[in-house]
């Protein structure tokens, strides 16, 4: 696991945006941002899964967090201008976006992928993140110090055979990555991109079904790596494709 241990209340005063937030990975690292001191901006589909981890940071007597439903697959660039406008009168900037959301598709060879399928994951993906940081760019340079993580995939590097339309996405996140660290490497905004690698997920379980999930790390013993690109720590590292965990050969 990538090893950092934060200092208490890391994230205290910063506003962070999370993809996805109602389940899986989203959900803890929202929580554990939270946890941190973050005002916390729940992000995704399910209006019943977001306010469930509304009421579980509440409860916690974590910073108050916020819920902004979307469907990323079918919003128009006005519903990222008009969720852009909001984050704007409430909370006048972002210190962190996560981009956690993802579809998995399906496997199987490319021969085979259905066309309407491939499209929903790419839409979900890559044009989803880019919509997203395009419209929330001016929120982030309102930050004193801004961390933009997107999540990649170890297929996203190095891809295999059946991945189709997920594993050529998170090439195309990484190259989006890539891109916009380096259009922004003078200012105060750093990007990056995360593999989260094999973890107890319903998507890991998906797309493994017969894997044992108690073989694998939980999202909260990946979340070291999320917490030091949120953290002012993580100065400085912009452009980095980072692993959660050791990569295995």
């Amino acid at each position: 696991m990538f090893d950092y241990t934060p200092s208490p209340q890391s994230l205290a005063n910063r506003v962070i945006l999370v993809t996805g937030a109602g389940a899986g990975i989203g959900r803890v690292a929202a929580q554990t941002f939270a946890a941190q001191g973050a005002t916390v901006i729940l992000l995704g589909r399910t209006l019943r899964k977001l306010e469930t981890v509304y009421d579980e940071i509440e409860q916690a007597g974590h910073p108050q967090p916020a819920i902004y439903p979307m469907n990323l697959e079918g919003a128009s660039p006005k519903d990222y201008e008009d969720m852009a406008n909001t984050l704007e009168k409430e909370f006048g900037r972002l210190d962190g976006l996560l981009h956690n959301a993802s579809l998995l598709g399906t496997l199987t060879p490319l021969e085979m992928y259905d066309i309407a399928l491939w499209f929903q994951v790419m839409q979900v993906n890559l044009n989803a993140p880019f919509l997203l940081t395009k419209t929330c760019l001016p929120l982030l340079k309102a930050s004193k110090d801004a961390s933009v993580v997107f999540t990649s995939s170890s297929v996203g590097r190095k891809s295999r055979a059946y991945w189709g339309a997920y594993a050529v996405s998170k090439f195309g996140v990484e190259g989006l990555m890539q891109t916009l660290a380096d259009e922004l490497s003078n200012t105060t905004i750093r990007v990056n991109s995360i593999n989260p690698g094999a973890t107890r997920t319903l998507m890991r379980a998906s797309a493994y079904p017969g894997e044992d999930p108690n073989t694998l790390p939980t999202p909260t013993d990946i979340m070291p790596l999320y917490l030091y690109l949120m953290s002012a720590d993580s100065q400085g590292v912009n452009g980095q494709a980072l692993n959660a965990q050791e990569p295995k050969n």
